[in-house]
């Protein structure tokens, strides 16, 4: 599995992350290789969907886009400025054009502070409006994230479930108006009912604003429901991205092709996962050589083990990184 290479990068785009390496060290020297030479772009008014299971290394990837996680080596050009060579004040005022959405929306919340005082706090830091017209933005977006009935803003978040605190996380976000807005698994905390309120609440919001969205989640449903274009992570590298009809109708790794069969009541013609995928994730510490897939493969040959396989083109935008592509 996977993959580096850039060849599937466009020449402009708000976001673009090139050979991202995050690593942590451990104890007795080893080092925890977390993601491994990514690379993807978002085109302004996208949504690119990031897909994996637990410890691909998708998070760490939107937490190092925001530079919430130190970056070993590569890129991150937002609006062609590279945020991985930037520090202090000068980080701090070109990253305010980010804004992220975290999976636990109680947590992410002042327990101690009112809802409205939450969400115009960013306005209110960087002086970016001012006096009656800060207000009515405030409650412009307040009104858009379905908080608009009288008496919310004095309130505080342990008086809200938990998708009414996401919904408060959303509004904190948008009033900001971001270039870039990350959702780390925004509703994998909530009940399914509260999932799919959040995720027409999302796409209302991006017809409104034109928002530009980097969308994290393990749940494949949810991601193809969301999203223009699908990046699936495997162990810290990037094995296919595709548009999201390309890739659901037309799967071509292996690990994708297990992911997709996975799922209750799917309507593709695919083996049943078992005969897909096998054995456990190995440890990051440690990846397998060449493909680090090949371990759990039923394709996997010698050329996998000794040969990392790079990102080609299948098809007009539909990109793998695979020795043996179904």
């Amino acid at each position: 599995m996977a993959g580096t290479g850039t060849g599937h990068l466009r020449d402009e785009a708000v976001l673009r992350v090139v050979d991202l390496v995050v690593e942590f060290p451990a104890p007795r020297r080893r080092v925890v290789h977390a993601v491994s030479g990514v690379s993807f772009d978002l085109d302004r008014g996208e949504t690119l969907g990031i897909v994996g299971e637990s410890g691909c290394g998708k998070t760490t990837t939107g937490r190092a886009v925001m530079q919430l996680e130190h970056v070993t080596s590569g890129s991150i050009e937002l609006n062609g400025t590279d945020l991985a060579n930037l520090k202090g004040e000068k980080l701090r005022q070109a990253r305010r054009a980010m804004q992220m959405i975290f999976q636990d929306p109680v947590s992410s919340l002042n327990p101690s502070r009112r809802v409205r005082d939450i969400v115009r706090e960013g306005l209110e830091i960087w002086g970016t409006t001012q006096g009656a017209f800060r207000e009515g933005w405030v409650d412009d977006i307040m009104e858009s994230v379905g908080l608009g009935d009288p008496g919310v803003g004095a309130r505080r978040p342990h008086e809200f479930s938990g998708g009414q605190c996401q919904r408060i996380c959303i509004a904190r976000a948008l009033v900001m108006d971001p270039d870039v807005l990350i959702l780390d698994e925004p509703v994998s905390a909530l009940d399914v009912s509260v999932q799919a309120q959040i995720l027409n609440l999302l796409e209302h919001l991006k017809s409104k604003f034109g928002l530009t969205m980097l969308f994290i989640s393990h749940d494949l449903a949810v991601v193809k429901n969301i999203s223009d274009r699908v990046m699936v992570m495997y162990l810290g590298k990037v094995c296919e991205i595709a548009e999201t009809d390309q890739l659901y109708d037309r799967p071509t790794h292996p690990y994708t092709r297990a992911l997709l069969a996975s799922i209750p009541g799917h309507t593709l013609d695919l083996p049943l996962a078992s005969e897909l995928i096998s054995g456990e994730l190995p440890s990051p510490l440690d990846p397998p050589s060449g493909c680090r897939f090949r371990t759990r493969c039923p394709r996997a040959s010698e050329r996998c083990a000794v040969e990392e396989p790079v990102l080609v083109e299948t098809e007009p935008g539909h990109w793998v990184a695979c020795h043996h592509p179904a």
